[in-house]
């Protein structure tokens, strides 16, 4: 079976299980972030929802890079999943400013 990978142009890399626990770890210590922002409201609802996305962003970039196996992926797969990624987040932020209205229409 190996050699039949190594003539198919597979990567061969070494497989530990440490960094899948610090990454776990890192998880964990956003999570708990995440949960504690969330309940002692430490910044106003805009800042929140700014600070919330960017530590997301962060955690699925753990997930993905290393739970997923993309960093032992080949470039053009990695391209094309930036390139996805700044679309979805450019739709994000272009619709983003919608949200804004819901501040002046009276709900509370």
């Amino acid at each position: 079976m190996h050699d039949i990978a190594m003539r198919s142009g597979a990567v061969e890399h070494e497989e530990s299980k440490n960094p899948y626990f610090f990454v776990w770890a890192a998880l964990l210590v956003l999570t708990a972030v995440e949960v504690v922002l969330a309940y002692e409201q430490v910044f106003t609802p805009i800042h929140m929802l700014e600070v919330l996305m960017v530590l997301s962003v962060i955690k699925s970039a753990l997930i993905i890079g290393w739970f997923m196996h993309l960093k032992f992926e080949i470039a053009t797969m990695k391209w094309i999943l930036m390139v996805s990624l700044v679309v979805c987040l450019s739709l994000m932020f272009v619709f983003f400013g919608d949200a804004f209205r819901v501040l002046h229409l009276g709900v509370r």
